[in-house]
């Protein structure tokens, strides 16, 4: 199973997707690690992008009544929601601020605790429309894409 994943272009290209898909470290980590397995840049670039964005709507439409379901069903999430929504609306500042711009440009920057996931989150807690939030994030996305080509193609030459 795990020499298909790295062993054929399409299971390399799956494997970046999924990836990609894991909040915390999204296209940060399946992007190089799609260049890292030897999958063309621009597949990599492809799975990573999509991996990436495929949660992005259903988080911005469900998460408050994923939420308002896991505190009704189970009462010990309480503190981790909370707490998940204290940091969102803490990060949301910029984007309450400058809308759909401060929603790119907080989805843009390649750190831990940015991102499609949290900026999606931010997104949803703001109850920002999916028609201008899914843009903001998907071009937010494509410059991440962009810092972290330049940073894995460095580390490459470097090393």
């Amino acid at each position: 199973m795990i020499s298909w994943l790295t062993g054929t272009t399409f299971g390399k290209f799956i494997s970046t997707f999924f990836i990609s898909m894991v909040p915390v470290v999204e296209l940060r980590l399946g992007l190089p690690y799609g260049i890292a397995l030897g999958l063309d840049y621009p597949l990599a670039l492809a799975a990573a992008l999509l991996g990436n964005m495929v949660p992005v709507p259903f988080i911005i439409v469900y998460i408050q009544r994923i939420f308002a379901w896991l505190r009704r069903h189970w009462g010990a999430l309480e503190n981790v929601i909370t707490r998940l929504e204290k940091k969102a609306h803490l990060k949301g500042e910029t984007v309450r601020k400058y809308g759909p711009l401060g929603l790119l440009i907080f989805v843009a920057i390649p750190l831990p605790g940015t991102g499609a996931w949290t900026g999606a989150l931010v997104a949803a807690l703001l109850n920002m429309r999916l028609k201008s939030a899914v843009p903001s994030i998907l071009l937010g996305v494509c410059i991440a894409a962009t810092i972290m080509t330049a940073l894995t193609f460095g580390a490459i030459r470097i090393l």
